[in-house]
């Protein structure tokens, strides 16, 4: 199911969810897609690809142009292993340990790691594919990696009938992956040592829908992208030359680019699996609640972190900054990103891999968002079940989308359950004390932090502190119609180290009281007579409520398919979300507790390594010492 689900992630599906619970009265409100990182989706959802990666490029933009970095020259370390030459430090065990690193009394909290990855010489070397390969019926046949796991070639940009030597449309040139009998993730990069060829990659399906894309790898002009090849289907890599020609209008044809860019000679490297390819780890020391973010730029396109038993905690092949909180000081920006909260003191690793030639990683640490103040603070989680008006910009900044939007009280969404107005204070009642055992009462008894201080408040008990420092809110109310958003529920930004205090996440309940038929995330589904129906609902909201509080305090999305029931599993399998026990009912006495917990990073989302939910979770509210 899994390898089907990548597919259909990769290949760039574009359907909407179906919008329930609007009325004929209500107006129509323009419905913008969701960055799947944030949300928490239905499993009927369908990706617009395009849409999300236009969003996250304007985050990107945006985020650029409010970073302030803070002051002081990072600590400089460059690789002992020399260039070219693999084995001395290729294993967290046999890390280059950088001394003076670190959060604690004279330590630099930045560092710069430089160094060489060195060529995989397993990696196959094959003549050029002739021309005319500039369209995808032309592409030229890798074998990769279908008959092979990988291979190195060369190629022209400017060779052909297309270039500026023909008729100057610019030239294109395909290749072909085949995806067998068991689908695979391909890595395909280009390099350009001659020259003034600046390379341009894409890949399509066979139908030529555009799935990837890379211009730049972080300091260079060579270019570098990941890509699934689904089981039994065929992905094309396009190689071109950066600028307004490198999008051909239509990919199944040739001569239909725009105009012939820089030219010249560019080799290329298509690889799958595991080879004999060069990594690079450095040891750092961390102090328990250390928050600690990686930027990989040049060569290196992949970046990991590995905790004192040699386990990897946190692996990307992905710039994901533009998800952070506005005001977080992690660095950004690199081919690869990652971050990570260490949950004791130790010795960790940093590794970086995937490329061939020089790279250079920001390594940067900071203590947890609470800590930067001069006292003491308190923070809170508001819930708010009385309808708010909410900016949802802040979910979807693309221009023309998003805005103030009135969102519906819980109560309106009581029928849907069967349920009436004399309900709502038991099932607000039950959503609260979910939460409060999932924040409050689980991260409390943690034990490893002492300072640990969260409150979580409600609009039924307690005044609304909204808009006061240190307070953030979860919206539980509002549908799709209403504020816009397709999803169930969707956090502002996955915050680790909570630097953004003040931020706000929707839980949205028009999908979750539908009828049983229109959804499989409906609670509807799962009730029956033998429901108590007011606890089961109450934990399913309050389950989705502290998943997006979990997002705001630095947490990722875990694999929702294997055994290990998590509060931060993405969606996909709501049931597990919704604690719905072995006897496929909810609200009886089989039912489940779901916890923050340790578990694998969702293999769908592009991470690998296990995280540890509840610790970087209870350290997003710790309280400084001062």
């Amino acid at each position: 199911m899994r390898k089907q689900l990548l597919g259909v992630l990769a290949a760039g599906v574009a359907l909407s969810l179906v919008v329930g619970g609007q009325s004929a009265a209500e107006p129509a409100v323009q419905v913008s897609q969701p960055d799947p990182m944030l949300a928490f989706l239905p499993p009927e959802a369908r990706i617009d690809w395009a849409a999300v990666h236009h969003n996250r490029e304007s985050r990107k933009q945006a985020r650029a142009a409010a970073k302030a970095r803070t002051a002081g020259q990072p600590l400089a370390y460059n690789e002992k292993e020399a260039a070219g030459a693999q084995g001395g430090n290729d294993t967290p065990a046999k890390a280059e340990h950088v001394a003076g690193f670190g959060t604690g009394r004279g330590k630099n909290p930045k560092l710069t790691l430089t160094g060489d990855l060195a060529t995989d010489p397993t990696i196959p070397a094959v003549p050029p594919f002739a021309e005319v390969n500039d369209a995808i019926p032309l592409g030229s046949d890798t074998g990769v990696p279908a008959r092979g796991r990988a291979l190195h070639t060369s190629g022209t940009i400017g060779d052909g009938p297309y270039g500026s030597g023909g008729d100057g449309s610019g030239d294109h040139d395909f290749y072909k992956l085949s995806g067998g009998t068991t689908g695979v993730y391909a890595t395909v990069g280009t390099n350009t040592p001659t020259g003034d060829l600046d390379t341009f990659l894409a890949s399509y399906d066979a139908n030529g829908v555009l799935i990837t894309q890379n211009d730049n790898l972080v300091g260079t002009t060579d270019s570098r992208l990941r890509v699934f090849v689904p089981i039994g289907q065929d992905v094309y890599v396009m190689v071109a030359a950066a600028g307004p020609g490198a999008i051909p209008s239509d990919p199944m044809k040739p001569g239909t680019g725009k105009r012939a860019g820089t030219e010249g000679l560019y080799d290329l490297t298509i690889a799958t699996g595991d080879g004999q390819a060069d990594e690079d780890f450095f040891s750092v020391d961390l102090k328990a609640g250390d928050v600690l973010g990686a930027s990989a730029a040049g060569k290196a396109t992949r970046v990991m972190v590995h905790d004192p038993a040699g386990r990897e905690v946190f692996g990307s092949s992905q710039d994901i900054s533009f998800l952070y909180a506005e005001n977080s000081p992690m660095p950004a920006g690199g081919n690869a990103v990652a971050d990570f909260v260490a949950p004791r003191d130790g010795r960790y690793t940093v590794g970086v891999e995937n490329g061939e030639g020089r790279y250079d990683v920001t390594v940067e640490v900071y203590r947890p968002g609470s800590e930067l103040n001069q006292r003491p603070e308190v923070l809170s989680i508001f819930l708010d079940f009385d309808g708010a008006r909410v900016n949802t910009r802040i979910y979807a900044p693309e221009p023309g989308t998003g805005g103030n939007r009135d969102l519906s009280p819980l109560k309106k969404f009581l029928p849907g359950w069967g349920l009436t107005d004399a309900d709502e204070n038991a099932v607000i009642d039950s959503v609260v004390a979910t939460v409060r055992e999932n924040i409050e009462h689980d991260l409390a008894a943690k034990g490893t932090n002492k300072r640990f201080a969260v409150r979580v408040l409600n609009s039924r008990d307690h005044a609304d502190p909204w808009g006061q420092p240190n307070v953030s809110r979860i919206v539980v109310g509002g549908s799709i119609a209403e504020s816009g958003i397709q999803t169930i529920g969707i956090a502002q930004s996955i915050d680790a180290g909570n630097f953004g205090k003040e931020e706000t996440a929707l839980v949205l309940l028009d999908i979750l009281s539908s009828p049983a038929a229109q959804s499989s995330a409906s609670l509807n589904r799962y009730i029956t007579p033998a429901s108590n129906r007011v606890a089961f609902i109450g934990r399913a909201i309050g389950n989705v409520t502290a998943h997006e509080a979990g997002h705001m305090s630095g947490s990722w999305h875990l694999d929702q398919f294997n055994e290990v029931p998590s509060i931060m599993d993405q969606g996909g399998n709501p049931k597990v979300m919704f604690a719905v026990g072995p006897d496929g009912i909810g609200g009886t006495a089989d039912d489940i507790d779901v916890d923050f917990t340790e578990d694998v990073l969702n293999p769908n989302e592009g991470f690998t390594g296990v995280e540890d939910t509840l610790n970087r979770t209870a350290w997003a509210y710790t309280r400084g010492s001062n």
